[in-house]
């Protein structure tokens, strides 16, 4: 079965409600399906999170369940019409994924072609590496190495510099550049209202913002919404 990812720079842009921006491309991705099992994993406060989702969820006709309520986390994801991964604190979050032993779970139903969404940190641990996640690491997982569903980086709400900023610390471009001088995989660095659409061997930059992507040893490309990325796709 082909993939199909939603993978979304972030869940709230500035003016809108929770997942407002990418409600439409919500619906798209997990056409035909009934419930969505949701992740809570990078937020402390599972609970506050996942009535959060169910409430946005129901609005756009879905029904949420929460894996970290579930009496057996693996098999809900082994039963899930479609699996959501929110935001928040990225190492948190794969620690937890590591823990619960559900790595290979997810990545195995999405393979089999169960809908993906990830928003942010949702979105880092879908690629191959976290290691382009803007967090700090409040806590260890036991590897950097992610769910690997796309052969690429992802970094979320990526910055540009601003014009006049009187700021001397790094850039987000700085930043990804040390990546590129240790790492050969490429990056792409989703901006607000920015998102990637994949289904099979289409991705799509889709949303109201453009991504900046970056590769070793090449300056950086800027794409517009609608690009076709499908190259990102072949093996790194």
């Amino acid at each position: 079965m082909a993939k199909r990812l939603l993978l979304v720079s972030t869940s709230q842009t500035y003016g809108t409600g929770y997942l407002d921006h990418c409600a439409p491309e919500v619906v798209e991705i997990f056409a035909g399906v009934k419930r969505v099992l949701f992740v809570p994993f990078a937020l402390f406060n599972r609970d506050a999170y996942a009535a959060k989702a169910g409430k946005r969820f129901g609005e756009i006709g879905y029904g949420l369940d929460s894996v970290h309520e579930a009496a057996d986390a693996r098999k809900a994801v082994d039963e899930a019409e479609a699996i959501f991964i929110g935001g928040g604190n990225t190492f948190r979050l794969l620690e937890t994924l590591y823990r619960l032993d559900l790595l290979d779970a997810i990545r195995r139903r999405v393979e089999d072609g169960v809908p993906y969404m990830g928003t942010s940190a949702g979105s880092n641990v879908a690629g191959a590496t976290i290691k382009t996640t803007n967090d700090m690491p409040i806590v260890e997982p036991p590897s950097f190495d992610a769910l690997g569903l796309v052969p690429f980086q992802i970094n979320p709400h990526y910055l540009d510099p601003e014009p006049g900023s009187t700021h001397m610390g790094e850039t987000r471009e700085t930043r990804i550049r040390e990546f590129l001088e240790e790492n050969d995989n490429t990056v792409v660095g989703l901006r607000e209202g920015a998102m990637l659409r994949i289904e099979g061997p289409s991705a799509v930059l889709r949303g109201t913002r453009g991504a900046r992507i970056f590769k070793r040893g090449r300056d950086p490309e800027e794409f517009d919404p609608g690009a076709r990325l499908d190259s990102l796709l072949e093996p790194a």
